[in-house]
């Protein structure tokens, strides 16, 4: 039986470094990527936060199930550094995970840094234009 398109969530199964970022989404792994990223252990995954650059536990409800493999999260927050709101910083530390917020470019490279040294790091990154 023939199918129609099949929509799947956005995820590259593997970690790779940030080539490139802005017009909206990101490059990486010979691809590109419209919208907001998750770089985990698991791979990159599409992520559509709720109010973006405010951030919420459920937003980050994918990294909290892999907390055991991370061990710092750098989250981009747009053109402008935004503090993360005091429950979502205090949940990530219940799950012995640091958190560094800061512009999307800033934690874009410092991911790249990060990972090329094999660090236990993971990226929430929302795209700027």
């Amino acid at each position: 039986m023939i199918k129609g398109i099949e929509i799947r969530d956005a995820h590259f199964p593997g970690r790779a470094p940030i080539d490139a970022y802005g017009n909206g989404g990101f490059r990486f792994a010979d691809m590109s990527h419209r919208g907001s990223i998750l770089c985990l252990p698991s791979g990159i995954h599409g992520w559509e936060p709720k109010t973006p650059p405010i951030l919420t536990v459920a937003d980050l409800s994918l990294v909290l199930e892999q907390a055991a493999d991370i061990e710092i999260l750098l989250v981009g927050t747009g053109t402008e550094l935004r503090r993360l709101p005091q429950e979502l910083r205090d949940e990530l530390r219940k799950h012995r995970i640091s958190s560094d917020p800061m512009s999307t470019g800033a934690a874009v490279r410092t991911y790249n840094v990060l990972l090329a040294e094999d660090r236990a790091v993971a990226a929430a990154l929302i795209a700027v234009d």
